[in-house]
């Protein structure tokens, strides 16, 4: 070992010998001062709550004190006292016990049956906030004191012998449902370790039911948690029990029912948490919907004050409202998916919203969204509705095919024949799907948008009292399975009319001893009516009822297209004009006449 060497370790053993014998006299002095402290706090506590040893006693049996800090001891067995802020639109009451929110009123709605609606009732929520300051510490072990109140804040302050404490400040802005709280640690970078870099926010939330229906407010019940920079947040749960280890840098999270939603986001963003949701049965006795947790952990850096800000969203679910705050609050609102929820964002939403300027009346309000829709649709819709009506004047010509080849193995030239006819006569047989395939997006938007619209919730329509939910004209009072418990009147009669829709359109189709298309004629007819009335009986009223509309509209011009605007006539006189005439061959036709050959040529050699 050379000189420079020896030098070097000799003065890191100065430099280790001397800051341990620095941080053993600093650690002295603290415990001196704090035992100083103690003994004063000891002192003038009264004569009748100190044992025999000078500690204090409970019942005559003496205790032992849980925290060193003797402010620390005081405030953990302290009586809490309850605080309110409020507006127009919410309640907040908080309990000094933590300083945390105790229970959230929404003051604009009610619950189903009309009681207040709590998105937590009293002690139904924890918000706590856990450090090492010495010890582990945690917040809703102690009572804080009010420091300051205005009419639009609340700061309370958990002090320390040493001088320093720990601030919880709670502000409510007029007409907001956010809720803006300031957590700060000032003066305790005596008490907080350097290496502490970090601290745990637990935050959990027991949301009662609100709803009249408990399948729909549980499948539209969720949790969802958003990465900053992501389109949309990402959701577990959905109607049941389910949790989530997040191992990276968290924006914010939603508690999200139905109709309502608790909102916890960091503008400084949590480094990691675990989220969970537990949901409750629907024969819960004591009416909770769902159990939800998160524990999160924010990153510390140990200073003279520290302060992190969170904000809290208790409020509606009401798209324009979360739009608002700019932080993709209303993509926990299930609009579907890019094609859908575009559809239902640019289209739906704007044109509910303006009708809800001019009418009161939600039931009229979707009829007459029913009749635009329906309307900027017909142009693109018109071909295919009056196929069938062209297909039933061709009926006679297609009869003499059938008879023509009434054997199975001729199934192949009697569909090329039945094309050659369909492309005489200007009729196209695939016509008639076009309609499906442009309604099938706007019904799988107006299925979501509907029971998570909470501009229809307990809005009442003839003897529907709840839009929102389903409309009831047979309670059983017992469940059935698939059934439920009850008859939608509704979905009842959207049924009925998708019979008669289906009846319309298939009783002009030529027959057939296809098997396929019998199937496809019996799901058409029996099975599509039956399944959607099982499933919209427990949906959406609202949902139903549209439903009903669009298929009685589509009958209607249906039936005007078949009695002013197709003129069979003109359709027998274009094919008997062109008959024995070549007609060009598609790709589908020179496709069907290959699989003739193919077919004969098989034949051919079994022979």
């Amino acid at each position: 070992m050379d000189k420079n060497s020896l030098t070097g370790i000799i003065l890191i053993a100065l430099i280790l010998f001397g800051f341990t014998f620095y941080q053993s006299s600093e650690q002295r002095k603290r415990l001196e001062a704090q035992r100083q402290l103690d003994s004063i706090a000891l002192a003038q506590m009264p004569v009748d709550t100190v044992g025999i040893a000078g500690l204090p006693e409970a019942a005559g049996m003496p205790a032992t004190a849980v925290y060193k800090d003797s402010l620390l001891e005081a405030a953990h067995g302290a009586e809490a006292s309850i605080f309110t802020l409020e507006n127009e639109v919410l309640k907040i009451d908080f309990t000094s016990k933590g300083a945390q929110p105790y229970s959230a009123l929404i003051k604009k709605y009610k619950s189903y049956g009309g009681g207040d609606l709590y998105l937590f009732k009293d002690g139904g929520a924890e918000y706590a906030v856990s450090i090492y300051a010495g010890q582990y510490l945690r917040s809703s072990d102690f009572n804080f004191t009010l420091a300051e109140r205005t009419d639009t804040s609340l700061t309370f302050r958990l002090p320390f012998s040493g001088g320093g404490y720990i601030e919880q400040r709670y502000s409510l802005a007029p007409g907001s449902y956010k809720l803006d709280n300031l957590l700060s640690f000032v003066g305790m970078d005596e008490v907080i370790p350097r290496n502490v870099g970090s601290f745990d926010i637990d935050f959990n939330v027991t949301v009662p039911r609100m709803e009249k229906g408990y399948k729909n407010e549980s499948q539209y019940s969720k949790l969802d948690y958003y990465f900053s920079g992501e389109k949309k947040p990402n959701e577990i749960g959905r109607g049941r029990s389910a949790s989530k280890n997040i191992g990276s840098r968290l924006s914010w999270f939603a508690f999200q029912q139905q109709f309502f939603s608790a909102i916890m986001r960091a503008p400084e963003e949590f480094s990691n948490g675990e989220l969970s949701l537990n949901m409750h049965q629907e024969g819960d006795p004591d009416g909770i919907l769902m159990d939800c947790s998160a524990r999160m952990r924010s990153d510390f850096r140990p200073a003279a004050t520290v302060s992190v800000p969170y904000e809290f969203y208790f409020g509606p679910n009401h798209f324009t409202t979360l739009k608002s705050f700019d932080h993709k609050y209303e993509k926990i609102i299930p609009l579907g998916g890019w094609l859908v929820g575009w559809f239902t964002r640019y289209a739906i939403i704007p044109m509910f919203n303006f009708f809800s300027r001019f009418i009161g009346n939600f039931g009229l309000i979707i009829l007459l969204m029913t009749i635009v829709i329906k309307i900027v649709l017909f142009p693109f819709t018109y071909k295919s509705y009056s196929s069938s009506p062209k297909i039933q004047a061709l009926k006679p010509f297609l009869d003499d095919i059938n008879k023509k080849y009434p054997k199975q193995e001729d199934a192949l030239k009697k569909q090329q024949a039945t094309m050659n006819l369909y492309k005489r006569a200007g009729v196209s047989p695939m016509g008639g799907c076009l309609p499906t395939l442009l309604t099938l997006p706007i019904l799988w938007a107006m299925f979501r948008f509907f029971p998570a619209s909470i501009e229809l919730r307990q809005q009442p329509f003839l003897w529907c009292d709840d839009l929102s939910s389903y409309d009831s004209i047979i309670d059983y009072g017992m469940h059935i399975p698939i059934l439920g418990d009850h008859l939608s009147l509704f979905a009842l009669l959207m049924a009925v009319v998708m019979w008669l829709y289906s009846k319309m359109t298939t009783a002009n189709q030529p027959a057939s001893d296809d098997p396929t298309a019998s199937s496809m004629r019996f799901m058409t007819l029996w099975m599509m009516p039956v399944m959607m009335f099982f499933i919209c009986n427990s949906l959406s009223a609202a949902l139903s009822y549209y439903y009903l509309l669009s298929q009685l509209i589509a009958i209607i011009q249906t039936w005007v297209i078949k009695k002013f605007f197709v003129h069979p006539e003109e359709i027998q006189a274009r094919v008997r004009a062109s008959a024995g005439k070549p007609m060009p061959k598609s790709k589908w036709q020179q496709r069907l006449e290959e699989a003739q050959k193919m077919q004969e040529q098989q034949m051919r050699k079994r022979r």
